[in-house]
């Protein structure tokens, strides 16, 4: 009689490398009638030849009308071709073949376009504005670690080319970018550089004066308004007056206002309070003029100029951005109470904007890696070419569509062309025409225009935003059809030029 440890060794030699697994079958009948010849007719059958997986694949392939046949190849496979592994077992990669697609029907030619974005209205409202293909394409970078030197390096050759922008090579400045709109560098100021008590004359050109008035009285600011006719800005003869009533904390001044339009003098501004009022610190809302107005931070001896990612920068929105002199940072450092914002105190932002410059990791408040490579894809782009240039094709643009407003004969809200942006220009309506005549209208055509802002005047007038890349970029046509566009709307709602 055969012993189990003989019938074992016999099956193991019998098994062939194959995988045909009918010659074993046959010997285990064998085996079990030697060694169990009682059970052998009732317990032990012998079954049939199977198919081999891979013929047993091909018939469902054929079923499936696919062909060739699929590789069995898996870890359960109770067949695994020799040619898929090697002698260890490995799986052998074999290398994929290029796909290639076929066309249907006739090739049609590509058009040459002006971006890779989905077709969408362009947006020439002042803020957010058109973006940049490239500037988009680096908001879907991969997440990373806010800490991490790749994200750490990229965020130090932001601040250093936001000197660059700002024109600016004081050491002592600082520049800050913290997640944030344009309206928490207000509370940067009014938390950091005043007190309670503390005066602060406003320059009023528009509706975003009176915005940062109510912000530092907020923090208990006590606000003086120098308000000009709409359309207009304050005389330096009636600053002077002001300056000499009383002493100032800061005076702040919005470069051009989103709300009219107007572009307010900054140079000859900065050196009548120095002379005036050299205590006086000089502040610079720039939301709506960084990118598209020249600013020589350090020529004009600015304190602070605080702009947002959204507009002339030609970035998403989600960034608060300032430039801030090294004489501000001192009269932070001496103030006599502790700032009155925790997200928003420079205790806290400071040394973290310093290290981040230095390229060294640091922690206070987790920022926005995506925005941030994105202002740096834009500031990259804007500085790769000379920043006079920039701001001549912006002006060029701007006089382009100010000739067309006038041939069409209406008037803007900056009737001086001093008092003009560059950026921007507001357009008062025919009479009884309001901004729902319109911007339906130029909607249907692909233009976005903003209506009126200023509140005593918000349905006579519209807003159309004119900075970036739909002006630095030759191959868009924005600004022609956006013309084009209003004449046409203008016509469909009864005007006559």
């Amino acid at each position: 009689m055969v012993t189990r440890l003989e019938a074992h060794f016999a099956l193991e030699r019998a098994a062939p490398p194959s995988g045909n697994l009918a010659a074993p079958r046959r010997l285990l009948a064998s085996v079990h009638s030697r060694v169990y010849p009682s059970l052998a007719p009732s317990f032990v059958t012998v079954a049939p030849s199977r198919p081999s997986a891979a013929s047993r694949l091909n018939l469902f392939s054929r079923h499936l009308d696919s062909k060739p046949a699929l590789e069995l190849n898996t870890p359960f496979s109770t067949e695994r071709s020799a040619h898929l592994e090697d002698d260890q077992g490995n799986v052998k990669r074999k290398p994929r073949p290029p796909k290639t697609t076929t066309p249907i029907g006739p090739e049609i030619p590509k058009k040459k376009t002006m971006s890779n974005q989905p077709p969408h209205p362009a947006l020439l409202i002042p803020g957010p504005i058109e973006f940049d293909d490239a500037v988009l394409q680096s908001m879907s970078h991969y997440s990373e670690s806010h800490v991490g030197q790749p994200f750490v390096n990229v965020f130090g050759d932001v601040l250093s080319d936001l000197r660059t922008l700002f024109q600016t090579t004081d050491p002592a400045s600082q520049p800050f970018v913290i997640s944030g709109s344009g309206t928490l560098g207000w509370d940067q100021v009014a938390a950091n550089l005043a007190e309670p008590g503390d005066e602060a004359l406003v320059l009023h050109t528009g509706y975003f004066a009176d915005s940062f008035a109510d912000c530092l009285e907020t923090y208990g600011v006590k606000v003086t308004q120098l308000k000009a006719p709409i359309g207009d800005r304050p005389q330096l003869d009636e600053v002077e007056e002001a300056l000499k009533e009383k002493k100032y904390k800061l005076l702040t001044v919005t470069h051009v206002d989103t709300s009219t339009g107007v572009l307010s003098e900054i140079k000859a501004l900065s050196e009548l309070v120095h002379r005036v009022s050299p205590e006086t610190l000089v502040v610079v809302d720039g939301v709506c003029s960084v990118g598209s107005e020249e600013i020589r931070f350090d020529d004009w001896k600015l304190d602070v100029v605080l702009t947002a990612s959204q507009k002339g920068i030609g970035c998403p929105a989600g960034l608060s951005i300032l430039m801030v002199s090294g004489r501000a940072i001192e009269s932070f450092k001496a103030r006599k109470t502790r700032p009155t914002s925790y997200f928003g105190s420079w205790k806290n932002w400071l040394p973290i904007m310093q290290n981040y410059e230095a390229k060294k990791p640091s922690y206070f408040a987790t920022p926005s890696p995506q925005l941030v490579r994105a202002l740096q894809t834009s500031l990259t782009q804007i500085l790769s070419r000379p920043l006079d240039q920039r701001f001549a094709d912006h002006k060029a643009a701007s006089q382009k569509i100010k000739k067309a407003v006038s041939d069409l004969g209406l008037k803007q809200l900056a009737s001086k062309p001093e008092n003009q942006a560059n950026g921007m220009t507001a357009i008062y309506l025919p009479d009884g025409m309001t901004p729902p005549d319109v911007i339906p209208s130029l909607l249907k055509k692909g233009v976005i225009f903003a209506g009126g802002l200023h509140k005593e005047i918000a349905t006579k007038y519209i807003r159309f935003g004119h900075m970036g890349v739909s002006v630095t970029d030759p191959e868009r046509e924005d600004i022609t059809r956006a013309i084009e566009s209003l004449k046409e709307s203008l016509g469909e709602a009864g005007y006559k030029a």
